[in-house]
C-alpha cells in the first residue's frame, strides 16, 4: 500500500467446523454430540471434527483409531462432498452480493476485498457481521471472520474468536499484534519451519522481527523476505478472484498396505484417470508430474519429473508416475498412500496460484487446518 493511500479492507470468512457442522445441521440426532467426518476403519482419517469432538482432542488429519481412543463416544459420518460443494456455492453467492473481489481458498473459506465497496456509513466490521448473519439465516451454519488491512492479518484474525465470532486488527496495530504471537500460529509457517526457527531462537513475531533480512534469506531462502515482511505487518498481496490453479492432484489411502511394485503401479491408474479428467475439464496443461508416497510408518516422500513440453495425455502422465514409483518400491515398510499431481499449469507465474485438490477418497493431509 503506497503512502497516503486508503487502507484496504480485507475480510477473511472461515466456516466453523464446516463438514461436521453440515452433518449436524442435516441430522438432528448429531447435534450437540462429538462428530468426526471420515472413515472409522483402521485406515480411516478424520477429515473434520465438530467442536464437541475437539474438546476431547480430536482433530482433522488424525487417524480414526486415535480419535476413537480419545473420544469413545465419537460418531463417524461418511463425507458427502457433493453436499459440501452445494453449500459452498450458496455461501459464495452471498459473498457476491457485497463484492466481486472474492478469492476462495477452499470450500469453507475465502478472502473478500471490501475496499471502496462499503455502503454509505458502513464499515468492514459491520459488513462482515452482516455477511455472517446472512450465512446463518440461509444455510443454518455459523462462520467466523477476520477483518484487517491485509490478507495475512485477516486470516490470523478469523481464528481469534472462533466459533461464530469476528475480530479486527486495524491499521497501525498489525506489527504489535503479530509481535505477541508464536510463529507456529502464522499462516504459511508449518511445524518443521517453526521448529527450525525455534532452534534459531525465533519463537514469537517479535523474535522474527528482530532478525535482519540478510539473516532470514540466508537461512530460509526466498521465504526469508516473506517472513521479514509479515513480522512487520506487511502483506501487499491483492485479493485475486481470477487466481490461477498451479496444480491438480489426487491421492488415496489404502486399507491394506501395498508391498508389490506391480500392485502399486496399478493402483496409480485410477488416480491418473481422475486427475486427467479434471485437467481436460479445466482445459489445462502441465509439464511436471509429482508422485507422493506415504509409507506405513507415516514417513512421506515425493518424486517429480518435468518435461520440456506439456504432458501429452493421461497415459503419459500415468507412465511417468509409474516410473517414479519404481524408484521407491518395493519397500519393506509397505505403502499406505499414493498420490499424483500435475503442476506447471498454463503459463502463470510460479507464485500465482493454488492447487485444485481432488482428494475426496483420501484423508485430509496433515497440513490441512479446519475451521
Amino acid at each position: 500500500m503506497s503512502a497516503g493511500a486508503e487502507p484496504r479492507r480485507i475480510v477473511h470468512i472461515d466456516m466453523d467446523a464446516f463438514y461436521a457442522s453440515v452433518e449436524q445441521r442435516d441430522n438432528p440426532d448429531l447435534r450437540g454430540k462429538p462428530v468426526a467426518v471420515g472413515g472409522a476403519s483402521k485406515r480411516g482419517v478424520v477429515a473434520a471434527a465438530s467442536y464437541e469432538a475437539r474438546r476431547f482432542g480430536v482433530r482433522s488429519a488424525m487417524p480414526s483409531v486415535t480419535a476413537a481412543r480419545r473420544c469413545p463416544e465419537l460418531i463417524f459420518v461418511t463425507p458427502r462432498f457433493e453436499v459440501y460443494r452445494a453449500v459452498s456455492a450458496q455461501i459464495r453467492a452471498i459473498f457476491a452480493r457485497y463484492t466481486p473481489l472474492i478469492e476462495p481458498l477452499s470450500l469453507d473459506e475465502a478472502y473478500l476485498d471490501l475496499t471502496g465497496r462499503l455502503a454509505r456509513g458502513g464499515s468492514a466490521t459491520s459488513t462482515a457481521a452482516e455477511i455472517r448473519a446472512a450465512i446463518l439465516a440461509e444455510t443454518g451454519l455459523t462462520a467466523s471472520a477476520g477483518i484487517s488491512y491485509c490478507k495475512f492479518l485477516a486470516k490470523i484474525a478469523s481464528d481469534q474468536k472462533k466459533p461464530n465470532g469476528q475480530f479486527v486488527i486495524p491499521p497501525g496495530r498489525g506489527a504489535a499484534f503479530i509481535a505477541t504471537l508464536p510463529v507456529g500460529k502464522f499462516h504459511g509457517i508449518g511445524p518443521a519451519t517453526a521448529a527450525k526457527m525455534a532452534r534459531l531462537g525465533i519463537e514469537t513475531g517479535a523474535d522474527l522481527r528482530a532478525q535482519s533480512l540478510t539473516f532470514l534469506e540466508a537461512r530460509f531462502g526466498k521465504s526469508g523476505r516473506w517472513y521479514h515482511d509479515i513480522s512487520r505487518g506487511i502483506d501487499n498481496r491483492e485479493v485475486r478472484p481470477d487466481r490461477i490453479r498451479k496444480s491438480i492432484g489426487a491421492e488415496t489411502t489404502y486399507f491394506d498396505d501395498l508391498h508389490d511394485l506391480l500392485a502399486g503401479q496399478e493402483a496409480l491408474r485410477p488416480l491418473a484417470e481422475k486427475v486427467w479428467r479434471h485437467v481436460e475439464r479445466n482445459e489445462a496443461h502441465g509439464r511436471t508430474v509429482t508422485l507422493k508416497v506415504r509409507f506405513a510408518d507415516f514417513r512421506q516422500i515425493t518424486r517429480a519429473h518435468s518435461l520440456h513440453r506439456p504432458v501429452a495425455d493421461g497415459a503419459e502422465m500415468l507412465e511417468i508416475a509409474q516410473t517414479l514409483l519404481a524408484g521407491v518400491m518395493p519397500d519393506p515398510r509397505g505403502v499406505r498412500l499414493l498420490g499424483i499431481t500435475l503442476s506447471g499449469l498454463g503459463n502463470e507465474p510460479e507464485d500465482s496460484g493454488q492447487q485444485l485438490d481432488l482428494f475426496e477418497r483420501a484423508p485430509i493431509s496433515p497440513e490441512t487446518r479446519e475451521g
